[in-house]
């Protein structure tokens, strides 16, 4: 095949992992596009998908010879898998279209992307429980969970990454090594659909109202097809990475690769070794997923690899995760990592019908060689600022929106925000409200959300997440990095911010892992739980054996009221189906294989079947045992008022009504009471020239216990009305001190309406000065 044929192939088509398939598959020419739905008015040639998808691209196998470089046809057969061609095919596709000019993108937007969807499921492709023969797709897209969604109040679906992902060994795929973050191809992944299926997902989706939205990672591949090449030395596939090939001479400066593996990782000892021979930058701001014996640096080394020029070559390569997650390098004089996503991401969008994409671990994008001494310049980079901009003005110019998991500093995730992501994930409060329950105390919350405000982070612009795949994160990074050595107030004393982030952790580790052996420390990011579990625990169940029938109305009312903090609040709430069916953590010798290398994460991701479609399955189709459930399916909590599902279709009325989603948080006012939280907002949209607009009052009880508090804020008019939004009914009047008295029961949220002050009030003030009558000597 020549070169320009070699164009016309895709690496979505068809399945190419095993040698002496032939035949392609390729799109019906016919079938009608999501696009066209999306925009019935525009002309086929000026429809965003149906001008990428005039160039079909194909894909071949190649007969299973010699697998390194020395065979033309492995090295044809891996470019054909490889994401960096099928970016060029997709990139000219639309270059040079008039649809690459209708849509603003310099500037995020994230109330636009919040009135696009704003209450997200946020599924886990291995752990949802479907029909037999029924892929996670086919079941995504299914008319009947749309319309349970819809009934309860969801919007959007992000269906976590589907595309495949693991690695390339000779001509086999090997498995992912993080849960599909590892992508090494825009095809997906047959144990999760086809494309065909992703598409009808997104037109289901849109015709409830809904939206999908899919990932992409700009920051690591998989050790797919690009990185084999890019090991050969071949064309610019070695720009796609931060690697470096070491000289023969220098071999013995690296570690023996065993039996088996393909690379091994660098001690602290060889890593500065290297790094003073001017090979790598060496030591970084922090080792990520640290594990003694296993990751002990962010570098590795190669095993000897034959190139395409015969030449045998070791490479150290930088990951700051995994050692199967190797890190693009977006600065390369090729631009074949930039390259590279951009491609990815417009399959995406313009292919699948996708209406946004979140971007994993984006934070990690520029790294740079410091002072002689200092760590190398990794996180808070401008680089990572520079290509966040990119990655998300391309998004928003096809008509997308992007969010950002980035879990560094206020500042960092308020500059990224600047420029990049219409929107980031909520790790400024998450490890906050986590700790205000298993305290029952909400003042570090209060902090963080008051810091959040001063930092210029507000909360519109957040992903308020429960539970979702990771652990509970509790780096804490704001406070145990660039502010470690601010003082800051705390329980009536001072204390730095490095103290700071180790007390909350340590109280979290305590309360969740050492009380309750069924949470369990993930590495040094946080702890592996579900939202039922997290709860279980703060209510002193030291097993799964001890929580009972019994204990489920405390535990849904506790997950209930942190649904509302989430939601009762401007900005995206998402929840996941371990949330929905109120999913506990699975007992660790059921997933003993999974959690051996360290990763406990596994033992939150049970499977869980949200519809009843399979009542007799153990097992996910990808083979995650089933988590026990205390809500159960969606359709039986329906039928009950008092279930999970249906509260949760309660708060998420209030929260559609009055618009909270696009509201401007106002303050965060000290508590009478240490269990109590007051979020105050003025529902004016996001535009605060609107100062009349309503105020609106979010109340939460952190505790199990019923409290009689004050609720003050310097926001409060005088006479105003307060009202529950929930009964209507009028529950107090502010006082000429701004302030009113309110009883909340255990676990108690609601959701305040202010209204105008009676002007009748106004001679009859609610509190009066009192004379002061001076004493006369007699």
């Amino acid at each position: 095949m020549d070169e320009q044929a070699a164009h016309e192939t895709t690496a979505h088509e068809t399945t190419a992992h095993t040698p002496g398939e032939q035949e392609p598959i390729e799109h019906d020419p016919a079938e009608i596009s999501y696009d066209e739905q999306r925009y019935p008015a525009r002309p086929r040639r000026l429809r965003p998908r149906d001008q990428m998808r005039g160039g079909s691209l194909r894909r071949f196998a190649s007969d299973p010879r010699t697998a390194n470089g020395t065979n033309p046809a492995y090295v044809e057969w891996l470019v054909r898998q490889s994401m960096l061609k099928d970016a060029d095919v997709l990139g000219r596709q639309l270059s040079g279209q008039p649809s690459m000019w209708r849509n603003p993108y310099a500037r995020p937007d994230a109330r636009r992307a919040i009135e696009t969807t704003d209450v997200w499921f946020t599924a886990y492709p291995i752990s949802l429980i479907t029909r037999p023969g029924e892929s996670f797709l086919q079941a995504l897209g299914e008319d009947a969970l749309w319309r349970t969604f819809e009934r309860i109040g969801i919007t959007g679906i992000h269906t976590g990454p589907v595309k495949r992902a693991g690695g390339i060994t000779d001509w086999q795929q090997t498995p992912s090594v993080d849960g599909h973050f590892d992508r090494i191809s825009t095809q997906i992944d047959p144990e999760f659909g086809d494309e065909a299926a992703f598409r009808r997902l997104a037109d289901v989706a849109e015709s409830h109202g809904g939206s999908v939205i899919d990932d992409i990672v700009p920051g690591h591949t998989g050790k797919g097809a690009d990185f084999r090449l890019a090991e050969m030395a071949y064309k610019d596939y070695p720009g796609i990475y931060h690697m470096v090939e070491i000289q023969p001479e220098d071999w013995n400066l690296l570690p023996d690769v065993p039996e088996g593996r393909d690379s091994v990782n660098l001690d602290a000892d060889r890593e500065r070794e290297l790094s003073a021979r001017g090979y790598i930058i060496g030591e970084l701001q922090r080792v990520i997923f640290y594990t003694p014996g296993v990751k002990e640096t962010n570098w590795s080394a190669t095993a000897p690899v034959t190139g395409t020029d015969g030449v045998e070559r070791r490479w150290v390569y930088l990951h700051y995760f995994k050692e199967g997650q190797p890190s693009i390098n977006w600065l390369d004089p090729t631009f074949a990592g930039m390259r590279l996503v951009i491609g990815d991401a417009l399959h995406s969008l313009g292919d699948l019908g996708t209406s946004a994409l979140r971007l994993d671990a984006n934070g990690f994008l520029g790294v740079e060689k410091s002072a002689e001494g200092l760590p190398a310049w990794s996180e808070g980079h401008p680089l990572s600022q520079a290509a966040n901009h990119i990655i998300a003005g391309m998004v928003r110019k096809v008509g997308g929106f992007t969010f950002q998991e980035l879990n560094l500093t206020m500042e960092d995730i308020r500059d990224t925000a600047a420029v990049g992501a219409d929107l980031s994930y909520d790790f400024v409060t998450r490890p906050a409200y986590h700790h205000a329950l298993a305290t029952a105390d909400t003042e570090f919350l209060r902090l963080a959300l008051m810091t959040s405000l001063e930092t210029g982070v507000e909360p519109a612009q957040l992903v308020h997440g429960m539970q979702n795949h990771d652990e509970l994160t509790y780096e804490l990074v704001h406070w145990a990095t660039t502010h470690r050595d601010d003082v800051y107030p705390f329980r009536h004393g001072e204390i730095s911010g490095h103290d700071l982030a180790a007390l909350i952790r340590a109280e979290l580790t305590e309360v969740l892992t050492v009380a309750a052996d069924y949470n369990l420390p993930f590495t040094q990011n946080g702890i592996a739980c579900t939202t039922a579990s997290l709860v279980a625990a703060t209510q002193g169940k030291p097993r799964l054996e001890d929580i009972t029938e019994a204990d489920v109305p405390g535990i849904r009312d506790a997950h209930l009221l942190l649904a509302k903090y989430n939601a009762w609040q401007p900005g995206v709430f998402a929840l996941s189906g371990w949330d929905l069916t109120g999913a506990l953590t699975l007992p660790a010798d059921d997933v003993r294989s999974l959690i051996a290398s360290g990763d406990t994460r596994w033992i939150e991701r049970g499977a869980h079947d949200l519809l009843d479609v399979a009542p007799e399955a153990t097992r996910s189709a990808a083979g995650m045992p089933r988590a026990r459930s205390l809500y159960g399916p969606l359709p039986t909590q329906l039928t009950d008022p008092r279930s999970f599902a249906s509260g949760l279709r309660s708060l998420l009325r209030v929260r559609r009504e009055h618009g909270i989603a696009t509201a401007s948080q106002i303050d965060v006012p000290s508590v009478g009471h240490p269990s109590m939280l007051v979020l105050v907002h003025r529902l004016d949209g996001g535009d605060r020239r609107i100062e009349d607009a309503p105020l609106q009052l979010t109340v939460l009880n952190f505790s199990a216990e019923s409290i009689d508090a004050t609720v003050r804020s310097e926001c409060l008019v005088p006479r105003s009305g307060v009202t529950d939004a929930e009964t209507g009914e009028a529950v107090a009047r502010v006082d000429d001190l701004q302030s009113f008295p309110l009883h909340l029961g255990p676990y108690q949220g609601r959701f305040f309406l202010l209204t105008d002050p009676d002007p009748e009030d106004d001679a009859h003030p609610v509190t009066r000065t009192m004379p002061i009558i001076p004493r006369t000597a007699g």
